[in-house]
């Protein structure tokens, strides 16, 4: 188990009370398998006192304005690929079966893409198949951290820790891409309203569906989307 990367899933979920009182852990946890630099463990470390120190409602209101009410910071990671194209479900689809393949079987009500259940995953798997998949997450984690940054939120040093796990560059073209979207305005209700509109992602087993591995299915994460293609326990 890699106990940062399982470390970084709990901090990047919705804010509980259990989570503010697991700080010691977390730290603990940041420390093992010399995956982070010390710098970033203080950094990391300053956000879970913060989060362990503030009142639990401001803290998940200020979750969800950021990754809730955000088409550009969402933690569902295909959105950023695919969008609302139907490629994302049939990715959501091999997803799920990546997962069963490796007895995994996500304990959440999130969809498979969500950012907190991938690194549940791959906290469990070979460190060397973790970074070749955060490697072709990058741009993706490299766009929420600036856009965090430019929020000065303190959630930005978490994809930068992803990043330094990775040990990957983003790719250039596809960050600007990303970067070129309009940040939400998380308090503009109307106008979320409005971006949110979409059909229902839906997905269900595929007999038909192999067991490509996970890092497999998201190598295209790096292809612009108008080209083809817990506390811890």
């Amino acid at each position: 188990m890699h106990m940062p990367i399982k470390a970084i899933s709990a901090l990047l979920s919705y804010p509980t009370e259990e989570l503010q009182q697991a700080g010691g852990e977390l730290k603990d946890a940041l420390q093992q398998g010399n995956l982070l630099q010390e710098a970033t463990i203080v950094e990391l470390g300053m956000l879970i006192d913060t989060l362990a120190s503030s009142d639990i409602y401001d803290l998940q209101e200020t979750y969800v304005a950021l990754f809730d009410r955000s088409k550009t910071l969402s933690l569902n990671l295909f959105e950023h690929v695919h969008g609302e194209s139907r490629d994302r479900g049939g990715a959501m689809v091999d997803l799920v079966e990546n997962y069963r393949a490796a007895g995994f079987e996500p304990q959440s009500s999130e969809l498979p893409d969500h950012l907190p259940v991938l690194l549940e995953f791959l906290a469990m798997r070979p460190i060397e198949e973790a970074r070749e998949v955060l490697a072709d997450a990058a741009h993706i984690l490299e766009g929420i951290a600036v856009r965090l940054n430019r929020r000065e939120s303190g959630y930005a040093p978490l994809f930068t820790a992803l990043a330094e796990i990775s040990g990957a560059q983003a790719d250039k073209t596809a960050l600007a891409e990303l970067l070129a979207v309009k940040d939400d305005d998380p308090d503009d209700l109307e106008a979320l309203d409005e971006v949110w509109e979409e059909s229902e992602v839906t997905f269900a087993p595929d007999p038909n569906a192999g067991c490509p591995q996970v890092r497999d299915m998201l190598s295209q994460m790096d292809t612009p989307r108008n080209q083809p293609p817990s506390a811890l326990n």
